[in-house]
């Protein structure tokens, strides 16, 4: 399993007010499912936007828990990142590559 994060934002308005008991609901599934490990709202934002950390297969997985989220069904979603993180410090370390290229590996487990 692979961690990736998605950055989304959406414009604010009637249909983000419409949807969102949807795409909590949606959120806590994942949740529930474990392919979804944390979520929020990012703070200081000129839209509303989220951040999501999936663990999932691949990317074409995270893509498309991404696909299905009513926000994006509805097409709310204004911009999107996907990317893969390898968390090699803090709360997901121990689900790490223990790896920091240019570093020998042991040194995670050092530290």
């Amino acid at each position: 399993m692979a961690f990736f994060i998605a950055t989304m934002s959406h414009p604010d308005g009637d249909g983000w007010n419409r949807h969102l008991d949807a795409h909590v609901a949606y959120l806590k599934e994942l949740v529930a499912e474990g392919s979804l490990r944390a979520s929020g709202r990012l703070v200081g934002t000129p839209l509303r936007s989220g951040f999501l950390i999936f663990t999932v297969a691949d990317r074409t997985k995270a893509e498309a828990l991404v696909a299905a989220d009513p926000f994006a069904v509805e097409g709310l979603i204004e911009s999107l990142t996907i990317t893969e993180w390898d968390p090699l410090f803090g709360a997901f370390a121990a689900e790490s590559s223990g790896h920091l290229p240019g570093l020998p590996s042991p040194f995670l487990q050092e530290a």
